[in-house]
């Protein structure tokens, strides 16, 4: 069935109900003017963007630049300082900028080959008004091309006999030192001339020794023997301890002093026992028997030592320079040109140069 078609409009009735719409709609918005007025509230409602204030740059830290030596005195290992005793030495901030000044260009010691070891010193000190017993870190510069020993001696007035043992013994070694600037360098191009005293014993391993082992690096002492006899090798003296509660710490002159008279002494200022003065003797006589034995072969070591070394060695070690080097002064240490002095240990016994 057809569906009757709807009637065309003409173009004057298409204008007359084009132009009614508008009357006919009246109190209503046209769409594009309802669109606008749509968003006119939101528009109204933001307001104005603010800019947010510029977050301020952080400040960059400053670092003073590290020293080409800085820390040099710190890799050669305090010999002999007690393990509970090695962090003390951090309590201050030393200086070894007089080190570093004789190691560069310009200093007594540039371009010389060096071998150094450190060692502490106890002293007493008003720290913040307190008095405190301080370890002032010490650096000793050995002149030489060739090192100046292979060994290490282990010895204190509590152990009955010396020890001169291989450094390896004690896990020592004299290890190149890399200053700051070639650090990034491949270490077999360098050519370092600075030698210092390592330690590669790890403290978090003593736990695993025996206590005994533990003291022995208490009681090192870096070892050298001179081409000269030594001072004391025509000593008569000799230091005891004799085992005793509290024990018997003394000295006794082999040539000076007699034994029966010496015993006596001991037992009427009440150390001795009298029952214990025939022992006492007899430890006595032992103690110099021993030291005279340590002689004799010390001697004898020396004569054939000086007798097998190659002529520039020799030469070497006529000539050898020993230079001990104390902090500088600083406005965070204590003042230690007071109590500096030049014994360095039994075997190197004084230094040549004080710093």
């Amino acid at each position: 069935m057809a569906h009757p078609r709807g009637k065309k409009r003409t173009a004057p009735q298409a204008a007359a109900t084009d132009s009614v719409e508008p009357e006919a709609a009246a109190g209503a918005p046209s769409k594009p003017e309802a669109a606008a007025a749509a968003t006119e509230p939101a528009t109204r409602g933001r307001g104005k963007r603010v800019k947010a204030p510029p977050k301020p740059k952080p400040e960059t830290d400053y670092f003073p630049e590290k020293r080409n030596l800085e820390d040099l005195w710190l890799s050669a290992f305090p010999v002999g300082t007690e393990w509970e005793n090695i962090d003390k030495i951090k309590e201050f901030n030393w200086s070894f900028e007089n080190l570093e000044k004789a190691l560069e260009e310009g200093g007594e010691l540039h371009g010389k080959t060096v071998y150094m070891f450190g060692s502490t010193e106890p002293q007493l000190f008003d720290v913040n008004g307190e008095s405190k017993i301080v370890l002032i870190p010490i650096v000793v510069v050995v002149d030489c091309p060739f090192p100046p020993s292979d060994k290490i001696g282990i010895n204190s007035v509590q152990r009955e006999n010396e020890e001169i043992v291989p450094m390896k013994a004690m896990k020592m070694a004299w290890v190149p030192y890399v200053p700051f600037e070639d650090r990034l360098s491949r270490i077999d191009s360098l050519k370092t001339k600075i030698f210092t005293l390592g330690c590669t014993q790890r403290r978090s391993a003593l736990k695993h020794l025996k206590i005994e082992r533990v003291k022995k690096f208490d009681y090192c002492m870096p070892y050298y023997m001179p081409l000269q006899p030594l001072e004391d090798e025509d000593d008569t003296v000799i230091n005891f301890l004799y085992p005793l509660e509290p024990p018997i710490v003394d000295e006794f002159d082999w040539e000076m002093d007699d034994y029966e008279d010496f015993a006596d002494q001991k037992a009427q200022e009440g150390s001795l026992p009298e029952g214990e003065k025939e022992k006492f003797k007899e430890f006595l006589k032992e103690k110099v028997r021993e030291r005279k034995r340590e002689l004799k072969q010390a001697k004898e070591a020396r004569k054939k030592a000086i007798d097998d070394m190659d002529p520039k060695m020799k030469e070497a070690f006529e000539n050898i320079k020993f230079y001990k080097f104390y902090p500088v002064k600083t406005p965070d240490t204590p003042d230690v040109n007071n109590v500096k002095a030049r014994y360095i240990n039994r075997y190197y016994r004084n230094a040549h140069y004080l710093m």
